[in-house]
């Protein structure tokens, strides 16, 4: 007798995990938010001032990127500063040809002049850390492979700057940023150059509830208490908590932060975030180490607020946090 498919755990409006171990992610929350998160297919002609392709950097495990690159203007140098993107949603959910990533990722290659590569990594519960990050370093090499000429890429090849990459990730985005960054100090990747990080409201936590957790238990649709713990139980190696390096790189049981060759960083952190507190515990953490950092404060936003286009376009606070975001980012590429 087959048993029937029972529903295990799910997360409200993004998730279900069933009894048979498979998993359902698609959206059953409210339907006019839903646009968020429909995939865009690749235009190799412009469009947005942007052309995109989507290209498979590993045929043996079907690795894939997207490729944004901004139209080119009179004034831009030759070649173009890179940006290695690796997506948020709580290592479970979200992908890189979602519409909440193409609005967002559109508008910032063309003001910073410069071309991202968005990593489509695996997910948990089905791939648990460190998956994520085992790919995302992966698209790292691969870029390292294109500058070296053992791969082929002909859209980086010949408008990329691989001497100043940078990574730039979105909440669990901004935890791969970290763990990727710390990896790549020890590694050679000649002729490509971390330039900077810029891990935007990373998913930086501990066990202990921090005050800001208390205070803002449901910041956003982008991030509750609900969904902070229930992602990380599904994506953490078996037997861990918060506490883990990954989420916790500040903590006792994360390689000191001072041992770690780490490129300049620029950290946003949102004033109503619930996870606010332990961002800038991080930041702290990361000066006392001697590590180059800035702060980025957004005034009355929340958790990854740039990302809803509903609000950036409805709300006039979050459309010009939004704007100062981009500008910031901007800034901080032009400089390094």
């Amino acid at each position: 007798m087959i048993s029937e498919k029972t529903l295990v755990d799910e997360v409200s409006g993004w998730l279900r995990v069933f009894s048979d171990g498979s998993v359902d992610r698609a959206w059953t929350g409210p339907p006019e938010v839903e646009f968020l998160a429909t995939p865009i297919a690749p235009n190799e002609k412009l469009s947005d001032g942007v052309a995109t392709r989507d290209v498979i950097i590993d045929s043996n495990s079907g690795l894939s990127v997207r490729i944004y690159v901004p139209e080119k203007k009179p004034d831009d140098n030759q070649k173009l500063p890179l940006l290695l993107h690796f997506h948020g949603g709580g290592f479970c959910i979200s992908r890189a040809e979602w519409y909440m990533y193409y609005h967002f990722y559109t508008r910032l290659v063309s003001s910073a002049r410069a071309i991202c590569v968005s990593v489509e990594m695996r997910l948990a519960p089905e791939h648990r850390l460190p998956a994520a990050i085992d790919d995302c370093y992966s698209a790292l090499h691969w870029l390292r492979a294109v500058a070296r000429a053992e791969s082929s890429e002909p859209w980086l090849e010949a408008q990329a700057d691989f001497s100043r990459v940078f990574l730039i990730g979105d909440s669990s985005g901004g935890n791969l940023v970290h763990e990727v960054a710390a990896r790549a100090g020890s590694d050679d990747l000649e002729p490509l150059k971390l330039a900077g990080g810029i891990p935007i409201h990373p998913g930086f936590v501990r066990a202990e509830r921090s005050k800001s957790e208390i205070k803002n238990q449901s910041d956003s649709a982008f991030l509750t208490l609900d969904m902070l713990d229930k992602f990380l139980a599904m994506s953490l190696p078996l037997g861990s908590t918060k506490d883990h390096p990954i989420t916790c790189p500040m903590g006792s049981a994360a390689p000191p932060l001072a041992g770690l060759e780490l490129p300049p960083f620029l950290i946003p952190v949102a004033e109503l975030d619930l996870i606010r507190d332990s961002e800038l515990e991080y930041i702290e953490e990361m000066k006392k180490a001697g590590k180059d950092v800035e702060l980025l404060l957004s005034q009355g936003v929340s958790h990854s607020f740039y990302l809803n286009k509903i609000a950036v376009d409805s709300d006039p606070k979050t459309r010009e946090e939004t704007d100062r975001l981009i500008e910031a980012i901007s800034d901080f590429i032009k400089r390094h």
